[in-house]
């Protein structure tokens, strides 16, 4: 549940948006993207977000569909544009972001009187996103659709924290306190964690997540990895995969698409952990991001090859393409330079 556009890509690395001549037009937002990512690894999933009433829109539906995700949920609102995001690639860690979502996101415009809550009861997993909680209705929406779950399932609040959607930062710490008292997981960077708790210290930032009433604590590290906490007590500290970063965008939508099919899956901590953290480097090493986002065997022989030697980085296959869809899908908001890469280590 949450945000959903159209990203234009530079087709060329390096080069800043003034001189960029092509783009390649994907499908994005991060909730949308993580609905891809556990789509390509066997999972049922649909989203609840809104477009506009446009040729962009229109272009949402069709990528989702071909993505595998069921878009029954996904309505329009009349005269607001699809929101727009462009990004520069300068690999291997800066990658800005610019959002256009004037006058206002239709995803913002989700009413929690429209929600199917006997659909929302029945998942065995919500992912919604701290952008969910920036604005009215849809930060109302966002709560009811946590609080009608009653912390059953895996309940997820990705903290999502984007600076250029709140007015003021204070702000946001009461609905992230609210949403993490209905949520099982939490997952975010240092960023994030700090919007929400305070701290910046990892090992921090779990307990104080666990303490506002999760059960499972995610806090993403870039290139020092990522720290997972139970509420039982296990810890697990993934390190940092090597892999020749192409677009870090992406790489958290992969990694939440895959956290949750492992929890579905039933694995341990440790196993769920290193398959979210190699399928975000998966992604990283590729240029798209709902296209990119890969398939379980393809996680797996990422997991299974032998360390790449010193300076050097193992090179992940091509993504595999939705038949009938678009050749490249989705850039991510997910790895900005507010949100730095997700377990991956840059090899130069």
């Amino acid at each position: 549940m949450g945000r959903i556009g159209v990203d234009l890509y530079p087709l060329r690395g390096g080069v800043p948006l003034a001189r960029v001549e092509t783009f390649g037009r994907f499908l994005g937002g991060s909730a949308a993207n993580v609905a891809v990512a556990a789509a390509r690894l066997g999972r049922s999933t649909a989203l609840i977000t809104r477009t506009g009433d446009d040729p962009f829109g229109a272009y949402a539906h069709e990528a989702l569909r071909a993505f595998g995700v069921d878009d029954r949920w996904v309505t329009p609102v009349a005269g607001l544009p699809t929101p727009v995001t462009f990004c520069e690639i300068f690999p291997p860690d800066h990658f800005p972001l610019y959002f256009y979502r004037r006058p206002r996101a239709p995803d913002l415009e989700i009413h929690p009187g429209e929600l199917d809550r006997g659909a929302l009861r029945a998942a065995r997993a919500l992912w919604t996103t701290g952008t969910g909680l920036s604005a009215e209705p849809s930060r109302t929406a966002t709560l009811a659709a946590l609080a009608v779950r009653a912390r059953t399932g895996v309940t997820v609040l990705d903290l999502d924290w984007r600076p250029v959607l709140w007015s003021d930062p204070s702000e946001a710490r009461a609905p992230y306190t609210e949403a993490l008292a209905h949520a099982t997981v939490a997952v975010g960077n240092l960023d994030e964690c700090e919007i929400a708790t305070g701290t910046r210290d990892p090992r921090a930032c779990a307990r104080a997540l666990l303490d506002a009433g999760v059960d499972l604590a995610v806090v993403k590290r870039g290139p020092a990895g990522v720290l997972a906490v139970h509420r039982d007590g296990t810890t697990v500290d993934v390190p940092a995969l090597r892999v020749e970063v192409v677009n870090g965008l992406g790489a958290g939508d992969a990694f939440g698409g895959a956290l949750c099919h492992g929890l579905l899956a039933g694995w341990d901590l440790e196993r769920t952990a290193r398959f979210a953290n190699a399928a975000g480097a998966l992604v990283a090493s590729r240029l798209s991001c709902s296209s990119a986002m890969p398939t379980a065997a393809e996680v797996d022989a990422l997991l299974a090859a032998p360390p790449a030697p010193s300076g050097t980085a193992p090179r992940p296959p091509a993504p595999p393409r939705p038949s009938g869809g678009p050749r490249r899908g989705g850039a991510s908001t997910a790895c900005a330079r507010t949100r730095s890469p997700h377990g991956i280590r840059a090899a130069r």
